[in-house]
């Protein structure tokens, strides 16, 4: 069978985007998509889907884009790329939850492609809980490795190392949360081989609303306090740290000129820091703080 084309690809993201949305539209039984179409001068657009005041997510965003045109100078030495046109496409998801129970949750799978034949796959789930829970860690990650194993069974490991380093705010010598999976630059060399890791990405797509439908309906309906939502607001402060000083998705848009709104609907509705904030010794927030680090098996952690 012969590789999929670029067009091809974009169309299958495109579906995944429709796929995605209604999971997730109904794991919350309340809030819709809201699609806002937009275009690129230099070549291509995209469609971003907003959800807000659902019953469960607050703020969330499905973005698909499929953009072409000149590389830009900054991002072909960046990739040490020889000058022409690019092709990428892609589908990215942020989503932030009311309850400071259910976590925030990433999702990106993306296709690049230079008119000389140099073509990559990248993208990766992560998960950020306000409060890590060991469990929810250990079904997270569970789900991964067995995504992962379909395809290969070196997957997980190498990816789930890839995660804890890439999602790390160095300025502050933290993970952003309990990792994921994240890899980049995957190519190949046959037409079977570039069949499989597109397959690969869909695979993690259609996982994605499985996972958090999952969450929500588990933790959404748990009682919370006023100093829960308080420290939920500072998690999310780090994850707009880490989005606009760390993330290279958001570097890439800008930098292609890509549409601002889209590239920032990953921000959540609210944030705070506060001055050197230290959680209460021995409480939840405390046990979150300390487990943000790179190296945990979530798969086989004990905190006993």
């Amino acid at each position: 069978m012969p590789r999929k084309s670029k067009e091809e690809i974009a169309a299958l993201y495109k579906q995944m985007q429709e796929y995605i949305c209604k999971g997730l539209e109904a794991g919350d039984g309340k809030g819709v998509f809201k699609e806002d179409a937009w275009i690129r001068e230099e070549g291509g657009g995209g469609q971003t889907r907003i959800f807000q005041e659902g019953l469960i997510i607050e703020k969330g965003g499905v973005a698909y884009s499929a953009v072409y045109g000149p590389t830009p100078k900054k991002i072909a030495d960046k990739l040490a790329l020889e000058s022409g046109n690019f092709f990428a496409t892609g589908v990215s998801i942020v989503l932030h939850p009311f309850s400071p129970l259910v976590p925030i949750i990433h999702m990106n799978i993306r296709y690049f492609e230079m008119e000389d034949g140099t073509h990559w796959f990248g993208g990766g789930i992560d998960l950020t809980p306000h409060y890590i829970v060991p469990l929810d860690a250990a079904y997270f990650h569970q789900r991964l490795k067995e995504t992962c194993d379909l395809f290969d069974r070196t997957y997980y490991p190498k990816f789930k190392n890839w995660a804890d380093d890439y999602f790390f705010l160095k300025h502050r010598q933290e993970t952003r949360g309990i990792g994921g999976i994240f890899y980049d630059r995957l190519s190949a060399t046959s037409d079977d081989q570039f069949q499989e890791i597109l397959d690969f990405s869909l695979a993690l797509g259609r996982l994605f609303p499985e996972v958090y439908s999952y969450f929500m309906k588990k933790n959404a309906l748990l009682p919370f306090k006023s100093e829960q939502k308080a420290w939920q607001a500072l998690r999310r402060g780090r994850y707009v740290e880490f989005n606009l000083v760390w993330d290279a998705g958001t570097k890439f848009g800008l930098d292609t000129n890509g549409r601002t709104e889209s590239i920032l609907m990953s921000m959540p509705p609210q944030a705070e820091w506060a001055y050197q904030h230290e959680p209460q010794p021995g409480s939840p927030e405390a046990f979150t703080q300390a487990h943000l680090k790179k190296g945990i098996d979530w798969l086989t952690y004990n905190p006993c």
